[in-house]
């Protein structure tokens, strides 16, 4: 017997790496979507807000003969809930491997805390030199941190040595395609980052790997960020001379 696909809407921001784990989970569990883009810019409109008090992104509309009708909000309780609700090889069910569910939780939070907020905060960094500073920082955190916790050659290239996507591709992804994709453009971040991570084999290899998904890539506007991060630093500037006036 069929299972039954439950009616779901994403109220989402394609710019939002948040909104992007929900967006690579749907697509690596193959449920179908319905998307509401949310704008960012302006302020939350009074619908949107009855949805998510917050006004953030991504929020999830979900329905099922099983489960009625129920809003979710924040990323990572979102793509847990779809990888519960629909099993897969993405994350075992506790019952079969509590092992890897934990060693995967750990990777996930390890990479929050230790990774994550280095794209922006090199970003809005003034000057090459800083820039460059904070890039290799964030290599040598990854070295420490992250490096230790990948596969090794010989093994398939994502979390635990699996040949296909994971729930912590699903979770990490988003941040590591915007690092490399904006170092590989080298407006915001120096494009040296990536001749360093190159150094680092576990995670080059894994990245490349995780890079390349289809899932992943599939709504990942690089130009988009791109242009929106220039709006924000100029943005931010026009502020700092306006106080100093």
């Amino acid at each position: 017997m069929a299972s039954e696909t439950p009616k779901i809407t994403l109220y989402t921001n394609h710019l939002c790496p948040f909104a992007h784990r929900a967006h690579t989970t749907l697509e690596e569990l193959g449920l179908p979507y319905e998307q509401v883009i949310i704008d960012l810019q302006v302020p939350r409109e009074p619908w949107y807000l009855e949805v998510n008090p917050r006004g953030l992104v991504p929020s999830l509309k979900y329905e099922s003969s099983k489960i009625p009708s129920t809003i979710l909000t924040e990323s990572a309780t979102v793509s847990q809930f779809l990888v519960d609700a629909h099993p897969s090889r993405l994350l075992p069910p506790s019952s079969e491997a509590p092992l890897l569910r934990a060693r995967i939780n750990f990777f996930v939070d390890t990479f929050n805390n230790k990774v994550s907020s280095y794209q922006r905060n090199i970003a809005f960094l003034e000057g090459a030199e800083a820039k460059e500073a904070k890039a290799k920082e964030l290599v040598e955190v990854i070295r420490k941190e992250i490096e230790p916790l990948l596969p090794e050659a010989g093994q398939g290239p994502f979390f635990g040595g699996s040949e296909e996507f994971t729930f912590a591709e699903t979770q990490v992804g988003p941040f590591i395609a915007r690092l490399y994709g904006y170092a590989e453009h080298g407006e915001h971040i120096p494009k040296s980052l990536i001749a360093d991570l190159e150094k680092l084999p576990k995670f080059s290899r894994y990245a490349k790997a995780v890079i390349s998904r289809p899932t992943l890539t599939k709504y990942f506007p690089l130009e988009g960020l791109i242009e929106g991060t220039r709006k924000r630093i100029a943005a931010l500037k026009q502020k700092e001379l306006a106080a100093k006036a």
